[in-house]
């Protein structure tokens, strides 16, 4: 008790000392020793080392790092008593702020609900004193942090501060973390990317044509269209994924005024030659990165100039299409009511691209001009016309008579997605079934709702003659529910055993070579960057 008591002495002397506070530096550091003592002891001290902090620079280091090691205790009271008081070292001490702000940062990887609500309060308290001393402290965690701690700060910027408002999102703190956030870029991950690109969508550059045409710049960057090493390309899982990332980032920026022409040219040319298509991710999941691939390849599309070599590259397209729309085989050629097997997804991506090209490049379409090539195209159209009826009679038939509040199940909801994709495929085969092809029908893709959400939403792939529930379901690219949805279809996967070391030997602005505090961090495991 008489260390209890000495401590509210030396608050008591402290607090009436006035003008002359400064002369009492052996009260204050008496309330510095105190983080060593009892628990007791240790939450009196987290409470007085701020409320005097101020006035005794010369102890600000082992102040600092006193409250420091309150926040590292054992015990998660005093953990959460001292990460409540750390905002009393940052009034008016920027130096002290961008230290703090860096040691909160790396705590918003705890686990404790309590314990990190209690960060993020902290945070948000200190942004409101000096933003950009903050906004500076949780990208020295961004530049020097583990993975986990980078993805938190990444999240933390995105869902918390960019949502405080004008009054703290000043022009000149925007222009900031924009500034930040590119430097970012040049070594991310691919969820790191997609969360930086959504960071910079949040900011001023997702409301102008100017910014839309940096950000696809950034994804273009990023995607590297300009490799020439299709070997790489079409071995390397982690190529293609990193497309597909870039490109999903771009593609909500499309317009009439950005075009899309130089990521659909990369597909046809590097990724679309059947030898290259059939090797992509073909040992895991072959068919979900094919997908997506083809979905976002549908998407930008639409806002595509007219392409150099269209032969070539419609070609391609039409080549893999084939894939998609098997002849009929002579047991099935009678067999009305027994509909044959498709991968109704990749058949939609790939005849609206034909479809979209061919209205682009109506002299273009090698096959029609070749009399055994169009009638092949042709009988193949009419059997995935034949399977596609009948799926949307069946899927017609399960929703028929349902209530406004049953046609909002999972199954259900999936089912209304592929009547919305096999009704899509019956416009464009009776635009492409005609001879020569007319293209005047327009579609709205099945998986794109209303232009709130400009990103559009997933859905899992449809082939007939499945249980939908059995299709599995794609995931959400919201970047609040993610980090990267869950399911069949993995939105990234780092491969294994590709990463490079980076690590600071200087932990800490004040070397105290310590997990937390002290401004600083280190990388020991970091996957191949964009």
């Amino acid at each position: 008790m008489d260390n209890i008591e000495r401590l509210y002495k030396c608050y008591e002397i402290l607090s009436e000392a006035g003008d002359k506070i400064s002369e009492h530096v052996d009260e204050y550091k008496e309330i510095l020793k105190a983080v060593k003592g009892s628990s007791k002891e240790k939450r009196l001290a987290s409470q007085f080392i701020g409320n005097f902090f101020k006035h005794f620079p010369d102890l600000a280091e082992t102040a600092i790092d006193a409250q420091f090691d309150l926040c590292e205790d054992d015990d998660n009271q005093i953990r959460r008593q001292a990460i409540k008081d750390l905002p009393k070292l940052c009034q008016g001490n920027p130096d002290a702020t961008t230290r703090v702000a860096d040691t909160l940062a790396q705590l918003l990887i705890l686990d404790d609900a309590t314990e990190l609500q209690q960060v993020n309060n902290s945070l948000l308290s200190i942004i409101k004193m000096d933003t950009k001393s903050v906004v500076t402290g949780i990208f020295q965690q961004i530049n020097t942090g583990d993975e986990p701690t980078r993805e938190r700060c990444f999240k933390f910027i995105s869902t918390k501060l960019l949502t405080m408002g004008p009054t703290v999102i000043t022009k000149e703190i925007e222009e900031y973390i924009v500034e930040e956030i590119k430097k970012a870029l040049q070594d991310v991950t691919a969820d790191e990317f997609h969360l930086c690109m959504t960071i910079l969508g949040a900011t001023k550059l997702g409301n102008t044509i100017t910014g839309h045409a940096e950000l696809v710049k950034l994804a273009t960057e990023q995607a590297e269209l300009n490799n020439t090493d299709t070997d790489i390309i079409a071995v390397d899982d982690e190529v293609v994924e990193r497309f597909v990332q870039c490109a999903t980032a771009a593609a909500p920026y499309f317009s009439k005024t950005i075009k899309s022409t130089a990521f659909v040219a990369h597909v046809c040319d590097k990724l679309l030659p059947i030898p290259t298509w059939n090797m992509i991710a073909t040992a895991v999941s072959q068919d979900q990165i094919q997908l997506r691939l083809l979905k976002v390849f549908a998407e930008m599309i639409t806002n595509t100039d007219k392409l150099e070599n269209a032969n070539e590259r419609i070609n391609n397209v039409y080549n893999v299409l084939l894939e998609y729309m098997p002849l009929p085989k002579l047991s099935e050629v009678d067999l009305v009511d027994v509909p044959p097997s498709f991968e109704f997804s990749h058949a939609e991506c790939l005849l609206y691209a034909l479809h979209t090209l061919g209205k682009k490049h109506p002299t273009n379409l090698s096959f029609v001009e070749d009399a055994e090539k169009l009638k092949d195209f042709r009988a193949r159209l009419q059997y995935l016309a034949r399977g596609t009826q009948g799926y949307i009679k069946k899927l017609e038939e399960a929703l028929k008579g349902k209530s406004a509040e049953e046609l909002k199940t999972e199954e259900n909801q999936l089912k209304q997605t592929a009547l919305k994709t096999t009704s899509n495929i019956n416009v464009l085969i009776r635009d492409l079934f005609h001879s020569p092809p007319i293209f005047k029908h327009d579609i709205v893709l099945s998986w794109i709702v209303p232009k709130a959400n400009k990103l559009g939403k997933r859905h899992a792939p449809i082939t007939f003659g499945e249980k939908p529930e059995a299709n599995g379901k794609e995931k959400d690219q919201d970047v609040e529910k993610k980090s990267r949805p869950s399911n069949d279809q993995k939105f990234y996967s780092p491969p294994s055993g590709k990463y490079s070391h980076k690590v600071n030997p200087n932990y800490g602005n004040n070397n105290r070579g310590r997990q937390r505090g002290g401004g600083g961090g280190y990388r020991n495991r970091r996957y191949n960057r964009y």
